[in-house]
């Protein structure tokens, strides 16, 4: 058993001031660079949280220059147990409409140009991803949007695409006849590393457009997009109280907090030296041997 310590990724307007208790920011340091910024730590209903900013203050980070390596490296350095991962998404199904949430439950991952693991370079792992969230965490947001009020789809597959533009109309039909409900562009890898980091993720979108495959509807409008993310922050806010309102007093072990036993295939006696430090926060339980006397 152990205290519950929730991680967030999501817009700054989460935890504006007062949505916070005891709030303090702290610049942390990550092996893997510079994050998207410091984090903002506090309580939520006598639950411990800690936010990024996925984009960065005033929002200077493009999908594709965010840093999602050392966003969980930071987190799971200020000893988050669960990470809670919000973020604006377009339809590519009529039943989901602007202004709903949707917990997502499944992944295609189109990007290109990011790094995608922690091992690699001196230690390998290949972990396993096939549920790629936490169910747990999972239906535990989607219960507290509803207690918020919003409207909650529980189950969809997100299409995470490169970016920064919006997809063009073929695209955007090619993804609905695959099988895929949303659209974004953040999701992956930071869901990957996530379970790398043996941190149960959840992710909750909040539907901002249709994309472009509902005509005659058209382009995405930017500026659409930004009017509704602010009432879809206000509901953000609600549903991280509720949950925290929620959350067993006790938080129990889950299978992904010990993912890597079984994942890492570099045999322990030629780890990297310097790959383990690097890993000192996402795999430390395990990188403990090298802080221990040799014989």
């Amino acid at each position: 058993m152990a205290d519950w310590h929730i991680g967030v990724i999501g817009g700054s307007g989460l935890y504006e001031p007062g949505a916070l208790e005891d709030a303090q920011e702290i610049a942390v340091n990550s092996a893997f660079g510079d994050p998207s910024g410091p984090v903002v730590t506090g309580k939520i209903g006598g639950v411990q949280f800690s936010f990024i900013a996925r984009h960065g203050a005033g929002h200077r980070l493009s999908p594709s220059h965010v840093n999602y390596r050392a966003n969980i490296d930071t987190l799971k350095r200020c000893g988050v147990t669960d990470l809670l991962a919000i973020s604006a998404i377009g339809s590519l199904k009529e039943e989901f409409a602007p202004g709903d949430f949707v917990v997502v439950d499944q992944l295609l991952d189109r990007t290109v140009q990011r790094e995608r693991s922690f091992f690699g370079d001196g230690i390998v792992a290949h972990v396993p991803l096939a549920d790629p969230v936490c169910p747990r965490m999972s239906k535990m947001a989607a219960s507290a949007a509803d207690r918020a009020g919003a409207k909650v789809h529980e189950g969809g597959t997100y299409v995470a695409i490169e970016g920064p533009q919006f997809s063009t109309r073929a695209e955007s039909h090619v993804f609905r006849d695959w099988g895929a409900n949303v659209i974004g562009m953040t999701a992956m890898p930071e869901a990957r590393l996530a379970r790398e980091a043996e941190l149960p993720y959840a992710l909750v979108g909040m539907v901002t457009d249709y994309d472009c495959w509902r005509e005659p509807d058209g382009d995405v409008d930017v500026a659409d997009i930004v009017a509704l993310m602010s009432t879809n922050a206000e509901n953000a806010r609600a549903m991280l109280a509720e949950f925290a309102a929620a959350l067993p007093k006790t938080r129990k072990a889950s299978p992904i907090d010990t993912v890597l036993d079984t994942a890492i295939v570099t045999p322990r006696d030629v780890w990297d030296v310097g790959a383990a430090a690097r890993l000192d926060a996402v795999a430390g339980r395990l990188m403990s041997f090298f802080a221990e006397p040799q014989e």
